[in-house]
């Protein structure tokens, strides 16, 4: 048996996971990085449009700060957010993009005088102040107030990613690549509480098994897309990490329905097209060249939140808007209007797609797109700390966790954004956690070899069973199950056949063989054996959430439930699996308590307001009405405070404020300008 130690085991070598592990190491912890693939390679590296953080540089953003982030991000979420945690996340998110420029990240920048850009179809002139020149500038995204989307042209996660990966080698930072943790190790500690310790993991290449041991150990493998059959995630976003931690049957998973399909991948094969395409000023079009989103949102048009473009881009396709072709109807995404020049310098990425796969030059052709899953609001539901609410540690950030700003919609750069600024904010928590006596590593080492057993006693299982059931076909059912009855809409019907369907699937799973090779090494069949079983519980909490949700709120639309239903439901469901033989999940639900949120549920702005709203919402409004009458002589610090305090749950070093062009502080008393 083959144990490594460590302080913290971080899983997953994208942006969160690679933030983690600098963090703590910068706090005197060693950490290490499990990978699929080399960090580089991450899917962090696929995000194009931007990362919010409220610099308030450039004119479009002029005024913006973290309250307008704020609202911005509650009203995008449905009210479905954790308001203390999205507070954290938008006060830390400029300290976090300016460290990214101190490692090596080239933002976009100001460029002092008039510009030209499209607006609203038209061509308008931008005039750039000479104080913000060189300073970070923004794009507009869908969902915001002011233009605070920060960028590297259309390849941010990239360069987000080489930046982190090139400072966690410079930090000596252990990264173990083709290793993949396939079971969490945990039992009882001394305080009577289940506690992480670590995982085993398997060696893609050798097929060898590790324990690897930790103090604290962290999931940031990023989100669950390749469950459907059409998604713009990376091919190993397949939710092992969700997965694995369901298994313990401790772990709870929260929102696990809250799926995000972003309007503009293209046909046929769900490659991304950022939604920098449509900020930077581009357009949809129907079959007849019509362009047709503002007749839906008339004030937000193609800058809707992404939920919303989906609905209205699908609803137009159905009205037999839909550009036919041999891959089903699609709507045009209209960039030309942009100009050659400003498509080779801030779309380059678009370009080169169009391109290799859809053989089109965007800068004289439409560009065929349909709405495709991208995004998991859901994952491992954790307290504000990063930490597993029911499993002692084990931590969680990024698009693995539901920590949650996002509630159940995600706004465009956000997603890139809660990747570094979890990461910097949970390494502070899993620090001062590693810090304390209570996270001592105490387990027997027959424990460890438990976990290890049972864990190659599954594998040989799949690779001596005969006669049994085909993986591939298992997966291609189980992905078609999603993309048809778990989609952008979803109904009764629908739902029940899905949970039935993907049921039935799961215990077919229990009989699957691995076909040809019977390697215990490098076995592609058999990564897809084990993977796939995993799959279908996750498939499980998605469809068998939603249809438990009997509302529509956010991502999560119902055709036989339209209203967002505050009264019943303005609550977060949570799964888990504590019974191995069992063929469904437990269920229970988290309330979000209107009484200590800053602000109460209300009308997002697009279309009809079709809200129940929960009987506590006008007193707690009037509540807060009445504070800010009597507190006209108090900053916007202070007023907020008084509403809704939450800076103690910041780390003291995150705790000062972020200055702006239009926005001074006084350091006289020793407070650092960030």
């Amino acid at each position: 048996m083959k144990i490594i130690y460590t302080d913290v085991l971080i899983v997953g070598g994208g942006l969160a996971g690679l933030r983690t592990a600098t963090g703590v190491k910068a706090r005197g912890h060693d950490a290490i990085v499990l990978s699929l693939v080399p960090p580089k390679r991450s899917h962090s590296a696929a995000a194009q449009g931007g990362m919010q953080a409220s610099l308030a540089n450039s004119i479009m953003g002029e005024g913006d700060n973290e309250d307008i982030h704020f609202e911005d991000t509650i009203k995008g979420s449905d009210w479905g957010a954790d308001q203390k945690v999205v507070r954290m996340f938008v006060y830390t998110a400029p300290k976090a993009i300016r460290e990214l420029a101190n490692m090596g990240v080239p933002w976009s920048r100001v460029k002092r005088g008039d510009r030209q850009a499209i607006m609203n179809a038209k061509k308008v002139t931008i005039t750039e102040s000479d104080e913000a020149h060189g300073l970070i500038t923004a794009r507009d995204f869908g969902g915001t107030k002011k233009w605070r989307t920060c960028y590297t042209s259309d390849g941010t996660g990239h360069s987000m990613l080489y930046a982190m990966d090139d400072e966690a080698q410079k930090q000596k930072i252990e990264v173990h690549e083709r290793m993949e943790a396939i079971a969490l190790i945990h039992e009882m500690d001394a305080n009577q509480q289940q506690r992480c310790y670590g995982a085993v993991v398997r060696n893609l290449i050798t097929g060898e098994l590790v324990a690897y041991i930790a103090k604290a150990t962290t999931i940031a493998s990023g989100g669950y897309g390749r469950i459907y059959s059409v998604s713009t995630n990376a091919v190993i976003c397949q939710g092992m990490g969700q997965a694995i931690a369901l298994e313990s049957g401790i772990a709870s998973l929260g929102n696990m329905e809250a799926i995000q399909f972003h309007p503009t991948a293209i046909v046929p094969v769900g490659i991304l097209t950022t939604e920098g395409c449509r900020g930077d000023g581009g357009v949809l079009r129907d079959v007849d060249g019509y362009r047709f989103m503002p007749d839906y949102e008339p004030e937000k048009k193609e800058l809707a939140s992404r939920d919303v473009v989906s609905r209205r881009m699908i609803e137009h396709m159905r009205k037999g808007k839909g550009v036919p072709s041999r891959y089903g109807d699609h709507l045009w995404l209209d960039i030309t209007l942009l100009g050659r020049e400003h498509i080779e310098k801030n779309l380059r990425e678009v370009k080169d797609i169009c391109e290799n796969f859809l053989g089109i030059d965007p800068a004289e052709e439409w560009i065929p797109v349909r709405p495709t899953q991208h995004y998991s609001m859901g994952g491992i539901r954790t307290k504000y700390t990063g930490e597993s609410q029911t499993l002692t540690g084990l931590y969680s950030c990024g698009e693995a966790a539901c920590w949650d700003i996002h509630g159940f919609n995600r706004l465009g750069g956000n997603s890139v954004s809660e990747t570094v600024v979890a990461g910097m904010l949970v390494a502070e928590y899993i620090a001062d956690y590693c810090d304390d006596e209570v996270s001592k590593v105490d387990i027997n080492s027959d424990v460890i070899e438990g976990f290890i057993a049972r864990e190659r006693e599954k594998l040989e299982q799949l690779l001596i069973q005969e006669n049994g059931e085909d993986a591939y076909d298992l997966r291609e059912s189980m992905e078609k199950i999603l993309m048809d009855k778990v989609g952008i809409f979803r109904n009764e019907s629908d739902l029940q056949s899905a949970v039935d369907e993907l049921e039935q699937l799961l215990i077919r799973s229990n009989n699957i063989e691995v076909k040809g090779s019977k390697s215990r090494a490098s076995n592609p069949a058999l990564v897809n054996a084990y993977r796939v079983q995993r799959m279908l519980k996750i498939a499980i909490t998605v469809a068998y959430g939603a249809l438990l949700r009997k509302e529509s709120r956010g991502a999560h639309s119902r055709e036989d439930y339209p209203e967002r239903n505050d009264k019943d439901w303005l609550k977060r469901t949570l799964m888990q699996w504590p019974d191995s033989e069992k063929t469904m999940p437990e269920v229970s639900y988290e309330e979000l308590d209107i009484n200590e949120m800053e602000m109460p549920p209300g009308f997002r702005g697009y279309g009809k307001d079709m809200t129940i709203h929960h009987p506590q919402t006008p007193l707690k409004q009037q509540t807060i009405d009445s504070i800010r009458e009597q507190s006209e002589q108090k900053d916007r610090f202070e007023i907020q405070e008084q509403i809704m305090s939450y800076k103690e749950l910041l780390p003291q070093k995150y705790r000062s404020k972020n200055e702006r062009l239009s926005e001074r502080f006084d350091t006289s008393n020793g407070e650092s300008k960030i």
